[in-house]
């Protein structure tokens, strides 16, 4: 038997990440070698560290194209390199999606394929516009007709007579640039002309907009709001109950594009929140976190963590790293069984939590001026140590000495400042469309405006197209002094605490 890998033909769904199934997720985690639609959200990269390509079928951006022959072609070459492989397609592989194509094209070579369905955009799409297809009272079938038609055919295979007379909703997909033909054709085959319709564009995206009125009227609007591929037509009586039951477009953040300035392979709680609150995340760190360049003097300190009384974390990065470091050189958190611990705030606590750690000590206000005004009367006399970044404000060990301490700093991990923001970044800030920039720390207020001075025209949208949220009072601080405008300042000093400053700002 040949040593052939095996290819996934696996469905994104339209465009919400969340939308991908588990047993998709799966695929991709233990990917090799991924080739994704130009329709597929980017962010299902962050799932993968697989060696990732992006197709289209149709002249992209970067006016390249790839036609379906190469595409299969390509899954053909890596799987028999014994890679597994994963065809991540938008929606469902079999539904409008040429999955099949790709499908027998692989069993000619005798190659191992699964494939592992998505939700396809016409259920997706009406979901999240507010529609349920079928209704009890309305419609009790649903029509997926495709709108883009293979060119090379002579004429139309569709029956619109039929199409006309369907007891239930039609879906087009890929109709948009055909809209004004469909329904000229719909209603010369006996549809009624006020039959309520919609399109629906950029589907589960915080882009997606939603245009309805009767099938007559509907391709002059749709004009009028110059909406854009991809999108779906549906036409039926089940568009009335938009008017009830739209929620997405409703999100607090709905449409608002959001810049994520934490370390990337940290964003994914605020990915989450984004999308959550129907925003659309910016990936745009500003700083990586690295290991220290040495591990001895850590080393040499685990090995002593019998003489302190305290263990001071003031990041999730810190517990990461040291707590971390203790597993892997053969410890466990039995080594803290005589210290208290102190967390800077709720996100620390909770990954003290992940480690089955409890802090004993929460400052009320998530700042190292609250922490050590917290500490200061139970450290008379004690030692603490203090597992830190690399560099950060001095206010903690100033203020815990004079309260009687013998503080111990240890760096246990790097803060490092990203040297160049992506060119796709430079371009959304310097055309304002990005929305908001979030800032979580004084180093990254100052190393945004280094990033942006680079260039004069992005440097000029801060403020007016382009706000800053701040977490904290000090991060406020800090981007002022280097000359950048905060719109909105968090009460709770954390990610959430920025996002809700950013709702409460909207509002």
């Amino acid at each position: 038997m040949k040593n052939y890998g095996k290819v996934y033909l696996v469905g994104a769904g339209p465009g919400d990440p969340g939308l991908i199934s588990l047993k998709g997720l799966a695929c991709l985690q233990a990917a090799d070698w991924v080739l994704y639609d130009g329709l597929v959200n980017p962010l299902l990269l962050q799932h993968t560290s697989a060696h990732a390509e992006r197709t289209c079928r149709v002249a992209s951006g970067d006016g390249r194209a790839l036609p379906q022959a190469e595409i299969n072609q390509r899954l053909i070459d890596a799987a028999k390199q014994g890679n597994t492989v994963v065809r991540l397609k938008g929606g469902d592989p079999f539904i409008f999606g040429r999955g099949s194509e790709e499908a027998a094209a692989l069993r000619a070579e005798g190659i191992e394929f699964e494939v592992i369905p998505g939700i396809t955009a016409a259920t997706a799409a009406s979901a999240y516009a507010g529609i349920s297809l079928t209704h009890r009272e309305s419609a009790s079938a649903v029509a997926f007709i495709t709108g883009h038609e293979d060119p090379s055919k002579p004429e139309s295979a569709l029956d619109y007579k039929t199409l006309a007379a369907f007891p239930g909703t039609l879906v087009f997909y890929m109709g948009l640039h055909r809209l004004p033909k469909i329904s000229e054709s719909l209603i010369s085959a006996g549809k009624n002309p006020s039959t309520p319709a919609c399109v629906i564009s950029r589907a589960t995206t915080p882009l997606q907009q939603t245009v309805t009125g009767s099938l007559a009227e509907l391709p002059e609007k749709v004009e009028e709001a110059k909406l854009h591929a991809p999108s779906l037509i549906v036409v039926g009586e089940v568009i009335h109950q938009r008017d009830q039951l739209a929620w997405f477009e409703q999100k607090p953040l709905f449409g608002q594009k959001i810049g994520i300035t934490r370390p990337a392979h940290q964003a994914g709680p605020e990915i989450s929140k984004a999308i959550e609150l129907g925003a659309q995340p910016v990936l745009m760190p500003t700083i990586e976190i690295l290991p220290p360049g040495s591990y001895e003097e850590i080393d040499e300190t685990i090995c002593r963590l019998d003489e302190f009384d305290w263990l001071v974390f003031t990041s999730v990065n810190g517990v990461e790293s040291f707590l971390t470091r203790i597993w892997e050189t053969g410890g466990d958190c039995r080594c803290l069984s005589n210290l208290k611990i102190a967390a800077i705030g709720s996100s620390t606590a909770k990954r003290l939590e992940s480690f089955h750690l409890r802090a004993d000590v929460i400052p009320e206000e998530f700042r190292a001026e609250s922490l050590a005004k917290t500490l200061k009367p139970l450290v008379n006399g004690k030692k603490v140590l203090w597992a830190k970044a690399d560099r950060g404000r001095d206010i903690l060990p100033v203020e815990l000495t004079a309260a009687g301490a013998v503080v111990e700093e240890l760096v246990v991990y790097r803060n490092v400042d990203i040297e160049t923001f992506s060119e796709d970044n430079i371009t959304a800030i310097e055309n304002g469309d990005i929305n908001w920039i979030g800032i979580s720390s004084p180093s990254i207020a100052r190393n945004l405006h280094r990033l942006l001075s680079k260039s004069e025209s992005a440097f000029a949208q801060i403020g007016k197209s382009v706000r800053l949220a701040s977490i904290s009072p000090v991060t406020t601080s800090a981007a002022q002094e280097v000359g950048l405008t905060v719109s909105a300042e968090a009460t709770e000093f954390t990610w959430d605490g920025i996002f809700q400053a950013i709702v409460d700002a909207m509002a």
